[in-house]
């Protein structure tokens, strides 16, 4: 469905409803189940995403298909290894275009036994149980690729007879999902060891306790784009706290220099416009790939002079997002160029005259792009993808003034 978006005010004010963050209800569900009962989770995401690693995990069935939800494919390929179950995992056509062979040769290493059914390298994945007792108590991976690998292979660690201790061969990125993931191991009763090259995880039980998924800075950071387009902005995000343990709250300093003040409001932040405090740059994404897109497009809205750097994990995300959004931003006369190695920075200016944004199945470009409606009318295909991440995006818009119609 192809949703047709304008604001005519071009002010925003309002409360804001944010979606539980899918990256800590998909590990609290993965260490729910291997804790056997004894760990307890509140207020889970109602994401696809999540939806889908809810029925892998409860199905009895052999063949386990996770869509494109990457999580899913990553998190169930470590969790039936160490849980013994004969299992076959494939996805979307997509999922089997995204490399997991580090993931595999590291469980691999442990001792598991995993075959390939297709291309060497992709999924789909067949899982074939072996003796627990005989895995290795080390393992070394590549942490230059994507963190959901490394978060994999701590979640099981505790339950392998000998712990695991995982030695990095490369500089990590997207480090704040990892502490993410030990924070939720820790709250979880689990105890870990980080050195500057290895973390240690010894056999363990879980602790018998609740924990609730507190709310999403990543479908945050399209409201903070909002807040820096509109004229005025006065947006309350309930709920959302600058001491969560997302790395993405570093929205909130990069805003600032993006035009957009946070406040501590209750229980929540509120956002409002406020001055650009740099005309020139540098967001480096390593840490936090899944706001690239939203910061690169309101720089380029805002004809912000802007270098854009760790980037390379993008390419293999729901689709290729640096060609996504090269696409894209040239329909507004605007160039994402590569100007020296893994250095992006933007050529022409930006323009608006109503353009049709393309999404490539990935929530990501959807929400990105959808805050222009601020600058103009924009047309958003393929609108249903915002389900993956954040179900009530599209209805959220409404309540604060957003005119928002169906379109051929």
């Amino acid at each position: 469905m192809n949703l047709t978006i304008s604001h005519p005010k071009k002010k925003i004010r309002g409360e804001i409803k944010l979606p539980s963050s899918k990256s800590e209800s998909n590990r609290l569900l993965i260490l729910q189940a291997l804790s056997g009962g004894e760990l307890q989770v509140e207020n889970l995401s109602d994401s696809v995403d999540t939806k889908l690693l809810m029925e892998g995990l409860a199905s009895n069935e052999l063949n386990i298909n996770v869509g494109d939800a990457g999580t899913a494919m990553r998190f169930l390929t470590a969790y039936f290894c160490v849980k013994g179950k004969y299992k076959i995992i494939s996805g979307s056509e997509r999922m089997h275009e995204r490399p997991i062979g580090i993931l595999v040769d590291a469980l691999r290493e442990i001792g598991f036994r995993i075959e390939y059914k297709g291309k060497e390298g992709f999924p789909p994945l067949e899982i074939i149980p072996v003796d627990l007792s005989a895995t290795k108590k080390e393992v070394h991976v590549a942490g230059n690729i994507s963190s959901q690998y490394v978060t994999a292979l701590l979640m099981i660690a505790p339950m392998l007879p000998h712990g695991l201790k995982i030695n990095f061969t490369t500089q990590l990125v997207s480090q704040p999902y990892i502490h993410l993931t030990l924070d939720v191991l820790l709250k979880s009763g689990i105890s870990y060891i980080e050195g500057s090259e290895s973390i240690r995880i010894a056999h363990q039980r879980f602790a018998p306790v609740t924990l609730i998924s507190s709310m999403d800075w990543s479908a945050a950071s399209y409201w903070y784009a909002m807040a820096a387009l509109a004229d005025i902005s006065d947006i309350h995000l309930r709920g959302l706290t600058l001491g969560a343990a997302q790395g993405d709250k570093r929205m909130a300093d990069w805003a600032a220099n993006l035009g957009v003040e946070t406040m501590t409001s209750g229980p929540g932040i509120l956002l409002s416009r406020s001055q650009v405090t740099e005309n020139c740059c540098t967001f480096d994404f390593t840490n936090q790939p899944d706001l690239a897109q939203t910061i690169i497009v309101i720089c380029a809205a805002r004809n912000i002079k802007a270098k854009f750097t760790g980037m390379a994990s993008l390419r293999i995300k729901e689709t290729d997002r640096i060609a996504a959004l090269q696409n894209e931003l040239e329909k507004f006369g605007v160039r994402l160029v590569e100007s020296e190695p893994e250095t992006f920075t933007f050529e022409g200016t930006f323009v608006m005259s109503h353009q049709t944004i393309k999404t490539y199945n990935d929530h990501r470009m959807a929400m990105a792009f959808a805050p222009l409606a601020l600058l103009g009318p924009i047309t958003i295909e393929d609108s249903e993808v915002v389900a993956k991440s954040y179900p009530g995006f599209w209805n959220e818009m409404k309540k604060v003034g957003f005119e928002i119609r169906e379109s051929a």
